[in-house]
């Protein structure tokens, strides 16, 4: 079975809602996933902009998210449910932020990456970026699921 990534806030490639932008509430999305593999441990994710400017821009980085979850929920926590860890976000934050394109640069694609883990936690400093927590977590996917949005800021 393949492992899917869904939102009841989007769908795959359509438009985030103004909600889940920095120029709305910039609530995280809820989230919930399928067929996830045996064997797995821990779950980690990642939202990151491929069409930024100066290239990837992380926007959020979760991980030790238990393996016994198949949903995060819609939250402004920088912890949901208490259970995962946040990193720091390329804009500073150890929390979600959402999208905030630059006005006029033209839509952008928002990628959700979901990653099965084989291991029950990662050792992330609390100082660490998302890009070093994922390279971390690259060792240790036994599945990913991608969930993709856009936004532009006329």
């Amino acid at each position: 079975m393949t492992m899917t990534l869904i939102s009841p806030a989007f769908a795959d490639g359509e438009l985030i809602p103004e909600t889940y932008t920095r120029m709305g509430e910039n609530l995280m999305p809820a989230l919930k996933w399928t067929g996830a593999p045996e064997g797995v441990k821990s779950f980690a994710l990642i939202v990151e902009d491929p069409d930024a400017p100066r290239g990837v821009f992380r926007h959020c980085g979760v991980f030790n998210i238990p393996r016994d979850w198949s949903e995060l929920p819609q939250s402004s926590d920088t912890a949901p449910g208490g259970g995962p860890s946040f990193c720091r976000n390329d804009f500073g934050n150890s929390r979600y932020d959402g999208p905030e394109p630059p006005k006029g640069h033209g839509p952008h694609r928002y990628r959700f990456c979901l990653a099965a883990l084989e291991v029950p936690s990662l050792a992330v400093p609390a100082v660490a970026g998302i890009e070093a927590m994922w390279n971390m977590a690259q060792k240790h996917i036994l599945s990913q699921a991608t969930l993709t949005g856009t936004y532009e800021q006329a």
